[in-house]
């Protein structure tokens, strides 16, 4: 199999950073890590976008913003915004996707993701031709089977 190439959604970015004391938060935020470090370690390829510049700049939290801001410099592709992006977004909002995540959605499809990372619960239970959308504990157990 080639390098897995894969977008992490901002609530993944933000994982780390929320409280833990639930055990699922906690097992997330491992397992996100863990994918940070196959990043590091180049077994996972990553895009990155201009939503999760639009989405991360927005953050108030300055701390947290820069940290998830160092990301951009480790991906190996990113993605402008450009009008195949919103249509595809619309197109994915067709299906019951919000509009912030349908266009996350498309920049990874447009990036040639294989795997849409998120602890979402509403979009790990979507279905979008072309990309597997998986919560991040999900994601480690395929990539480890």
């Amino acid at each position: 199999m080639d390098t897995p190439k894969v977008y992490l959604d901002v609530c993944s970015y933000n994982r780390p950073f929320d409280s833990q004391t639930q055990m699922r938060v906690r097992l997330e935020t491992e397992a996100k890590l863990f994918i940070q470090s196959c990043i590091r370690e180049k077994k996972y390829s990553m895009a990155w976008s201009y939503m999760l510049d639009s989405e991360n700049g927005a953050n108030p939290d300055e701390e947290k913003k820069s940290a998830i801001a160092l990301w951009k410099g480790l991906a190996d592709y990113y993605c402008p915004p450009s009008d195949d992006i919103l249509k595809t977004g619309s197109s994915i909002m067709g299906l019951g996707v919000k509009a912030k995540d349908a266009l996350h959605l498309a920049c990874a499809l447009s990036s040639g993701c294989d795997y849409f990372i998120t602890t979402d619960d509403k979009l790990t239970n979507k279905t979008v031709s072309g990309i597997k959308i998986i919560n991040p504990i999900d994601f480690v157990r395929e990539m480890e089977a």
